[in-house]
């Protein structure tokens, strides 16, 4: 199970380990628990008055685009996305959004779903969402307090079965190892590299590259990850940023996913390179 905050997420961050996972015999669940409503439209050809006006159901398409590409099963918890709060100071959040709702409460519908689909591996965001969005630091928030009450028998008990997940991790999208491997890469081959602005920005950023504690090779599953970041086609820029590194580049100089073990009830020795590390015997994996 991925939890993710909005659509698009998911075809962002660990894509190509669920692709990977999916054509091993895994069963992924995504849960997107907002539907994208505030997002920005980032495609300069689709930013159009009707696309602004149908905003929501266009989001809801790119996900099913998305979805029937990796090939994964997938779940709307029903929150109202937050949008990315700007100026000085921040606007408050508008009222009834995702990442205003109080954790138990919005755990529950999460919590039903670990019940029901009964993972034995989650995916979520680390503390700060990966990036500071509200609604990513929600979704870390919620998704670390369903994974802790989804076995426990006394809360939420109208909510299905118990079921505990064995292991819970923090996708680490970015560590400045990587950046910097794939920009040392682009500039062995005398082009310009579209990571040079982003290193110079990270020397006062911390690197959570030492956090990594699992790093899931996958690069034959790239295109796949691509394929579904382009479903969402308001979401990115074809011709932008995510695609101006050939492809075979980004396979040899990081053929991997990485994510932090953050739980676990079963032994697995570290480094690992597999979600499923430890878990593998124990039945179908999920």
């Amino acid at each position: 199970m991925a939890v993710h905050a909005h659509p698009d997420d998911e075809s962002s961050k660990g894509a190509a380990t669920m692709a990977k996972y999916v054509a091993e015999g895994v069963d992924v669940l995504v849960v997107t628990c907002t539907g994208g409503e505030r997002g920005s439209v980032l495609n300069p050809k689709l930013d159009r008055p009707d696309v602004w006006a149908n905003i929501a159901e266009i989001r809801r398409a790119e996900m099913d685009a998305a979805r029937a590409i990796l090939g994964i099963e997938q779940a709307w918890l029903g929150f109202v996305d937050s949008g990315l709060p700007e100026g000085d100071p921040l606007p408050p959040l508008p009222e009834g959004c995702f990442a205003l709702q109080d954790v138990e409460v919005a755990a529950g519908p999460l919590v039903r779903l670990m019940r029901e689909f009964r993972p034995h591996v989650v995916t979520t965001y680390d503390e700060e969402g990966g990036y500071p969005h509200p609604d990513h630091i929600m979704c870390h928030k919620i998704s670390v307090a369903a994974f802790d009450a989804a076995g426990d028998a006394e809360r939420y008990p109208e909510l299905g079965a118990p079921w505990q997940p064995l292991k819970l991790y923090y996708d680490i999208g970015f560590s400045k190892g990587k950046i910097l491997a794939l920009h040392e890469a682009v500039v062995a081959t005398g082009v310009e590299s579209p990571y040079a602005e982003w290193l110079t920005r990270w020397e006062d950023r911390p690197d959570k590259g030492p956090r990594i504690t699992t790093r899931v090779p996958c690069a034959e599953y790239f295109p796949v990850r691509d394929d579904a970041l382009r479903a969402h086609a308001t979401q990115v820029d074809p011709d932008g940023f995510w695609f101006q590194v050939p492809m075979e580049l980004q396979q040899r100089a990081w053929p991997t996913e990485d994510f932090e073990l953050v739980r676990s009830s079963v032994d697995t020795p570290m480094p690992e390179s597999d979600l499923f590390a430890g878990v593998r015997g124990t039945g179908h994996a999920r």
